[in-house]
């Protein structure tokens, strides 16, 4: 009788420990979407790979005045001698990312803000403001109900997540999350729409 309750228990904590192995990296969606509504600077430094999603993020974002060149595209040094220096330099900066600001065209993407909006489907800058969060057991009840994102690929160390605004269903941003250690995972890569307005 013992035994077979031990078995049983056993059972149950295998099952609970696979949930949450596969759960898990949609909670560190959660949890980075509340880190960044919430401006949790801390929170997000333990979740986003900075010098990483900078990285995902150079060639997707043009500079302003100028177009962005087309995917594979290399920045013409003839025509362009300044911006192909740039470009090629670019990556040496990235093991100082820490003490080195992001470029301009970056920052709105790598502050808390950016990020909560990037969370919701949008391009930093472009979200509607959202309503006041309800009192209560409401507040609980909406914090249940959000949204969860659309699982692209689960995969034991990496998991991608696709998230659109609610009226653009065809704009959709891509997530790309790492896995650190058994239940934590660190966002490494933002895959912008192909429309989106940089």
């Amino acid at each position: 009788m013992v035994r077979r309750q031990l078995f049983q228990i056993f059972v149950l904590c295998l099952v609970l420990f696979g949930l949450a192995f596969a759960l898990a990296p949609w909670f560190a969606f959660r949890a980075l979407k509340a880190n960044a509504r919430d401006q949790d600077v801390a929170g997000l430094a333990e979740m986003v790979d900075l010098r990483a999603v900078r990285a995902s993020l150079r060639d997707q974002v043009e500079e302003p005045g100028q177009p962005a060149p087309a995917p594979g595209e290399a920045v013409d040094i003839w025509r362009d001698p300044l911006g192909a220096m740039r470009r090629a330099l670019e990556p040496f900066a990235e093991p100082l990312a820490p003490l080195t600001p992001a470029p301009a065209r970056l920052e709105p993407y790598l502050t808390a803000a950016g990020l909560y909006d990037l969370t919701r489907g949008y391009i930093p800058g472009t979200a509607p403001p959202e309503p006041p969060p309800p009192q209560g057991l409401a507040r609980i009840t909406a914090a249940l109900s959000e949204p969860w994102p659309a699982l692209r690929f689960w995969g034991v160390n990496r998991v991608r997540f696709a998230v659109h605004p609610p009226e653009q269903p065809g704009e959709v941003m891509v997530f790309t999350f790492q896995r650190t250690d058994l239940f934590q995972w660190k966002l490494v890569h933002v895959r912008l729409p192909d429309t989106a307005p940089v």
